[in-house]
């Protein structure tokens, strides 16, 4: 772990693993998430040639939370973070994962960098708040139900739902991660959430919640705000991954956009919920070299 320091003075974690001489590939974790290795990603890396690039957003970990909370951060912001880790790691063009909540800031990347972020790929992520068209909320379990009911209302709303959620992260093990997801998981994601992913999910949430729920609260927040560019706009490469079983990210979320980011390769599947769906990172990573045109490993 290293940190390194935006222009506007934030001291960020930064996580790197992989081959040296492997293509940058930024990775966004979701909400909540801290950067952590991630055997079943870095596996995936190692097979595709590509080399992992991750921090952990404002508040979480040990990176510095945002100081003006009377300012609406927005995802635009995040992507201007997402350069200045980029920059100080001497990196020119780069692919890009994102998963749940890093979906956005995948497609800020895309609307916002067309000329460095070469390929983008969206596993399981959110829609725009305020999409045309789309019951956002439709679908999702009810935790998520209720805390993006009260992230539309405001910070005072949303703030004693956020604290209770750290509370119980920041002593979560692997064996009761998938009992603290309640009714955001059926039995597909509850069968996947074993193992390294287990594993995975129990460390990041512990290391989301060091400095307590400031990390979360403004994520949550920024979902339901304008996210600071359009994905109509969009001309890099995109795919979308998503799962009929989600009860995080509901399938319409994938539909929409789907149908929203221009030339967009749309990957469906009735059988795969949001944590599931990591069993095909072998298939989502080679198809992000295709888009980009990095040629076979």
């Amino acid at each position: 772990m290293d940190h390194i320091t935006t222009p506007d003075g934030l001291e960020l974690e930064v996580l790197t693993a992989g081959p040296e001489d492997g293509h940058p590939l930024l990775y966004h974790g979701g909400t909540p998430s801290a950067a952590v290795l991630f055997p079943v990603l870095d596996r995936a890396l190692e097979v595709a040639g590509l080399r992992l690039v991750t921090y952990s957003r404002p508040g979480y970990g040990t990176s510095t939370p945002r100081a003006d909370l009377d300012r609406a951060w927005t995802i635009a912001d995040d992507v201007a973070d997402a350069v200045a880790v980029l920059d100080a790691l001497g990196i020119g063009e780069f692919v890009t994962l994102g998963w749940s909540g890093g979906g956005p800031r995948v497609l800020g990347c895309a609307a916002l960098l067309p000329g460095r972020c070469r390929a983008a790929g969206v596993l399981a992520g959110v829609a725009p708040y305020d999409a045309e068209g789309l019951d956002f909320l439709e679908g999702m379990g009810p935790e998520n139900v209720r805390d993006f009911d009260a992230a539309a209302q405001g910070r005072a709303a949303l703030a004693p739902y956020i604290d209770e959620q750290v509370a119980g992260m920041a002593d979560v093990t692997a064996t009761d991660v998938a009992d603290s997801l309640g009714q955001l998981v059926d039995d597909v994601d509850r069968a996947a959430t074993t193992g390294e992913m287990a594993e995975y999910l129990a460390e990041s949430f512990r290391r989301a919640s060091l400095q307590g729920s400031g990390g979360l609260l403004e994520d949550n927040l920024v979902m339901v705000r304008p996210w600071g560019f359009d994905v109509g706009d969009i001309a890099v490469p995109v795919s979308v991954w998503q799962g009929s079983h989600d009860l995080m990210v509901p399938f319409a979320h994938g539909q929409w956009l789907a149908a929203h980011v221009p030339a967009a390769r749309v990957h469906l599947f009735d059988d795969e919920g949001h944590i599931s769906l990591w069993q095909r990172i072998d298939e989502v990573l080679a198809e992000l070299r295709d888009m980009a045109g990095l040629g076979p490993v």
